[in-house]
């Protein structure tokens, strides 16, 4: 494993040990067993650095698959995982509410959470559906993906600030019922139907 290798391992490490504000670059120098100076050689700062883990760590989304032994999509097994991973992974996910607070003040990092936030609209809706990515449309992309990535943040928040008093993964089901009981008849877009059903 090369310097650049170790180091976003590190950074990985770091950020669910001790979060993106309190990680320093000693921190991830020590921890990866190389010098600070190779920090600004292969990211160009501590902070490029940190964002490139916690991206790369965002997107094996393994922390919150929600798939039955033959592929079916179980959305309780999902808010299930997806809840555990906010309760054992707190550290890590506060770093990730920091970076959106950061990117208003930061262009550059703006544009990769915007890449970031197409990225996971996608993943979810491929959670949702059971169909591979590259199968889905960009109608289901941007509805149901884009729902269900909402409900992840609003999730992750409540549980984040009052875990005691956050919904479970069946509450969850139970208020996407009752929304769904409330939706107009007619709501969805041409080209909106879901795929895999």
């Amino acid at each position: 494993m090369g310097n650049r290798e170790k180091l976003l391992e590190a950074a990985k490490e770091c950020l669910f040990a001790k979060g993106y504000e309190r990680t320093t670059v000693r921190d991830l120098a020590s921890t990866a067993g190389v010098s600070m100076a190779a920090i600004g050689y292969h990211f160009g700062s501590k902070e490029a650095l940190l964002n490139e883990a916690l991206f790369a760590s965002l997107d094996t989304g393994e922390q919150t698959s929600g798939r039955t032994p033959d592929g079916d999509a179980d959305l309780g097994a999902l808010w299930g995982r997806l809840i555990e991973a906010f309760s054992a992974n707190q550290t890590f996910w506060t770093a990730n509410l920091e970076t959106v607070l950061r990117a208003q003040r930061d262009p550059d990092l703006r544009e990769q959470m915007a890449a970031g936030l197409r990225q996971g609209r996608s993943g979810m809706a491929r959670e949702v559906t059971g169909a591979p990515e590259s199968d889905l449309s960009e109608a289901t992309i941007r509805t149901l993906g884009s729902v269900q990535l909402a409900l992840v943040g609003g999730l992750m928040m409540q549980h984040l600030t009052a875990p005691e008093d956050a919904p479970t993964a069946d509450e969850v089901l139970e208020g996407l019922r009752a929304l769904a009981a409330h939706l107009p008849e007619k709501t969805r877009a041409p080209g909106a139907a879901a795929e895999g059903s």
